[in-house]
């Protein structure tokens, strides 16, 4: 039986004889370039830095007490630079938990917060206690478990599918199955095990990635408060509380010592079924807040180093969370490299979404860099070399990077911009046609055109992801159902939240039984659809959105751990035809690489990309647009023939008459998409059902058509 994974460095010259005797346990100095507690055939492993500390003890505890049953205090031949280590021979990591304990000057004014009897959570910790139950208060401090790691990987190889390729599918663990209609196993909702389950759902869905919101060990009962009889909760997760431990209240099973067993159980079934996962990650600030905030690891052991800090000592806070990780420091970058390295050799992560990427790449005093290190790092790092790097490229402080993130040529970055623009544009904001129009063709005035990217994983992909919708900010159906946010049970007079959302109730604020006012929605609902899946870039969308999932209005549901973010299921069965489309769309996308890539010129004759109003024959399109037309045209070798691809919204209550291009020879248009619906009522045709058309078609009010051409 393995005693460890392959993940852990294995070739160590193992001391087989201890040379001290302390409190009882025979030890010798340890492994001090192994961070954390690992596991050994004949003992454990304890290391640990602090560079203004001036002594360290090693706390062993009984499971579940509060008080060490050892105190082992590392004496001064156990020290090499600023590293702590000690081997401790005959521990069974079944029968004990463990943390550490500081001595160092206090000095709050200097940054200073060393206590000689504050209990401190090791930083590379695997697994993290304290808490048992979602939503259980700490009682007392965190406490560490060393993992043991016997999960068998086989001979899954690294996925090398490209950006573009990717249909993004944003989702909350425990919000995606926690609702009574999930129907998952009782015991399973709320968490990786729920979402094994709806693994089948995903893949006749046709998404081939999903993006987790936070899923390392944080807090949600940091700010916990009641409200009206209702406790809110830090739902979301972006309170980190360990960087190295998935949240064990995420496992359906008590996991001692075995912690994440669950999850790679997860991720595996997902790989096995062709789907990538993504981590939304948090490593712009922690869950210790600002100087009212606790001290229960990083502020203990080097405040000065871990956060930034002003000149008498508070917390910059460029992250809006009280504190900010002092990323760029060589401790830090050396902390979240090795967190991100963990997650990708023993998780096989595929990919990670950077929360307030812009902080990334401030200096230790809040200014921005011109080419900061830890980006650098990422960026070339061997281990990380054909992971998916996706910055949210701004920040809480106002630096705002869309378009211009540092290392660009290895990032992928969240395109506000194509939100903005397309929300706009959609809901009839006429003046932002140019904005959408550059936004469906790729963003080019923002990532270069089609200048393909220097790295593999990129190489003739735009470096934007592409959403109308996420996590943050109103669902797709609260889109086109509320003209103002509704966050009144957030607690905070709806003082929090975006205000800027670009959104139209078609006529009715929230909830209505007016049919014509629900069919522009769920027409609304479809034209964004359409545009996504028909844009250059990658997609990405919120869960839930495929059936018309509501918040309620509430655009910003980070403390609400209810109904108002839990996915209510019955609205799949209820809404099925839009899943249908959504279905139809993604599928449609897969099947045209021209629209997620430039492929050699077509035969045609057809320009590569055109963006234009009404007629295609004039390259023309005015400030003040109504209606905006785009084409896509390339010969794919694979098949053997022209991908033709040619989609046109109209923001307008009127009709338009569009002439598409000219087909040479016998070429013809066949409408494939139609959200205004037919007749008969239907939105889209199958390959081999479409349409033939004439060069004019007939735009509907509020609607996008999209055509396949066919040139011989």
């Amino acid at each position: 039986m393995k005693l460890y994974s392959q993940s852990f460095i294995t070739d160590y010259p193992v001391p087989q004889i201890p040379v001290d005797v302390i409190e009882g346990f025979p030890v010798r100095p340890g492994l001090f370039d192994v961070n954390g507690a690992m596991a050994l055939p004949n003992g454990v492993n304890f290391t640990i830095h602090t560079h203004g500390g001036t002594a360290c003890e090693l706390l062993l505890f009984h499971k579940g007490h509060e008080e060490p049953f050892a105190v082992l205090p590392f004496p001064e031949e156990y020290k090499i630079g600023d590293v702590y280590s000690m081997l401790i021979y005959g521990l069974n990591i079944e029968e004990f938990e463990y943390a550490y304990r500081i001595d160092g000057p206090n000095c709050p004014e200097k940054g200073l917060l060393f206590d000689k009897d504050n209990i401190l959570l090791d930083p590379y910790a695997r697994a993290v206690t304290g808490r048992h139950e979602w939503g259980e208060k700490l009682k007392g401090a965190y406490h560490a478990r060393v993992v043991k790691d016997t999960f068998d990987w086989g001979d899954m190889p690294q996925s090398s599918r490209k950006m573009s390729d990717l249909i993004i599918y944003e989702l909350h663990v425990r919000g995606f199955t926690r609702h009574e209609s999930s129907g998952v196993d009782d015991s399973h909702k709320g968490t990786f095990a729920g979402l094994k389950e709806k693994i089948p759902y995903l893949k006749e869905l046709g998404i081939n990635a999903v993006e987790l919101l936070p899923i390392f060990e944080f807090d949600e009962t940091m700010n916990e408060r009641d409200y009206n009889g209702q406790n809110l909760l830090d739902y979301w997760g972006y309170n980190t509380v360990s960087f190295f431990a998935p949240n064990k209240n995420y496992a359906a099973k008590d996991e001692s010592n075995r912690e994440g067993r669950e999850l790679k159980e997860l991720i595996k079934a997902l790989h096995d079924n062709g789907i990538e996962v993504i981590l939304d990650v948090v490593f712009n600030h922690t869950a210790e807040g600002n100087e009212q905030g606790t001290n229960f690891c990083f502020k203990g052991l080097d405040n000065n180093i871990y956060y930034m800090l002003t000149p008498d000592g508070n917390y910059y806070n460029f992250s809006g969370c009280g504190n900010t990780l002092n990323c760029n420091h060589p401790i830090v970058q050396q902390l979240i490299l090795e967190s991100l390295r963990y997650w990708t050799v023993s998780y096989r992560i595929d990919g990670f979404r950077f929360d307030l990427a812009s902080i990334l790449g401030r200096n230790e005093d809040g200014m921005p860099m011109n080419n900061p290190p830890l980006l650098r790092s990422l960026a070339n790092d061997p281990i990380l070399s054909n992971v998916k790097l996706i910055a949210e490229a701004w920040d809480a402080g106002g630096m705002y990077q869309v378009g211009n993130f540092p290392a660009s040529k290895r990032w992928a970055e969240w395109n506000g911009r194509y939100r903005d623009a397309l929300r706009s544009f959609l809901k009839g904001d006429s003046w932002a046609s140019w904005e959408a129009a550059w936004s469906i063709c790729g963003s080019g005035d923002l990532y270069g055109g089609y200048t393909p990217y220097n790295h593999k994983m990129y190489a003739g992909y735009n470096s934007c992801v592409n959403f109308l919708t996420c996590h943050d900010g109103f669902t797709l159906y609260d889109l086109y159902s509320y003209n103002m946010k509704h966050n009144e049970s957030n607690g905070w007079n709806n003082t929090d939240g975006a205000d800027d959302n670009r959104s139209w109730n078609c006529g009715i604020e929230g909830d209505t039984d007016n049919q014509d006012v629900l069919n522009l929605r769920f027409r609304m609902i479809r034209n964004a659809c359409a545009v996504l899946m028909c844009s250059r870039g990658t997609p990405m969308f919120l869960a839930g959105d495929e059936f018309a999932n509501t918040q309620y209005g509430n655009n910003n549901g980070y403390c609400q751990d209810n109904e108002v973010s839990w996915i209510d299921w019955s609205y799949l069965e209820k809404n099925k035809d839009l899943f249908e489309f959504f279905k139809f769309m993604i599928d449609f996308r897969k099947k045209h690489r021209i629209i997620r890539e430039k492929l050699p010129n077509a035969v045609c004759g057809m320009d590569p990309m055109h963006a234009h109003d009404l007629n295609a024959e004039k390259a023309f399109l005015p400030n003040d647009a109504k209606t905006v037309s785009v084409s896509f045209a390339g010969y794919d070798k694979e098949k053997g023939h022209d991908d033709l691809i040619y989609i046109s919204v109209n923001s307008d209550w009127n009709d338009a008459v569009i002439t598409l291009p000219q087909l040479h020879g016998n070429g013809e248009w066949y409408l494939s998409v139609n959200t205004y619906g037919d007749e008969k009522g239907k939105y889209f045709y199958k390959e081999g059902e479409e349409v033939r058309i004439d060069r004019e078609f007939i735009l509907r009010p509020r609607s996008v058509a999209v055509f396949t051409g066919r040139p011989y």
